[in-house]
């Protein structure tokens, strides 16, 4: 009886802490839209995708990805939580497929550094996967978007030319940053989890 009591109150810690964690990694994603780095003679870039990849890192693939995923949602029933602001609408702009990507990306690299041996290396690939993910689904949506709806043609190479010199680079750092801080979390308990 008191076994059961005990794992009961532990289920219960255990979910509170769950969706605490999503809930703060949903928030996040949002304020890193809006944490903005310039760069000398180019533009800037956020802290986003940062934040998407340590979700994944945190709360694992399906916890990840459920996070991300409400702060897409959010942004689409009109939250202005996008870099660009929200609402439906967003769904036409090139950028949108990035979004959707970081989704993705937050699943895989969840998935992958739960079912890879915990060590730099592994947390690294699992990031670079997410990376991948993010950047395949957004160049493929922005070249669809420019090319059949907003009657813009554009070339892949000139699409996937745009991510440099800034973007791609920028997001590889944030790959060895989060593998980096999602480890020395790992290694301090923090980051023991359950399957979502």
């Amino acid at each position: 009886m008191e076994r059961v009591k005990t794992n009961t109150i532990s289920t219960k810690r255990f979910a509170t802490k769950k969706m605490v964690l999503s809930g703060m990694f949903t928030a996040l994603v949002a304020i890193g839209a809006f944490i903005q780095i310039p760069v000398p003679y180019m533009d800037y870039f956020t802290l986003q995708f940062f934040f998407v990849l340590f979700a994944g890192l945190t709360l694992g693939g399906t916890g990840g990805a459920m996070a991300v995923g409400c702060y897409v949602v959010l942004g689409l029933i009109g939250l202005p939580i996008f870099a660009a602001g929200g609402g439906i609408g967003y769904i036409f702009r090139p950028s949108f497929g990035y979004l959707l990507g970081f989704i993705l990306a937050a699943y895989v690299t969840g998935l992958l550094s739960e079912k890879l041996k915990t060590c730099y290396k592994n947390y690294f690939l699992a990031c670079l996967a997410g990376f991948a993910v993010t950047y395949a689904v957004g160049i493929a949506y922005k070249y669809l978007i420019l090319n059949y709806y907003a009657d813009t043609p554009a070339t892949w190479a000139v699409i996937f030319l745009s991510c440099f010199p800034l973007d791609m680079p920028g997001d590889f750092i944030l790959c060895i940053l989060a593998s980096s801080l999602g480890l020395r979390l790992k290694k301090t308990g923090f980051l023991q989890r359950e399957s979502y």
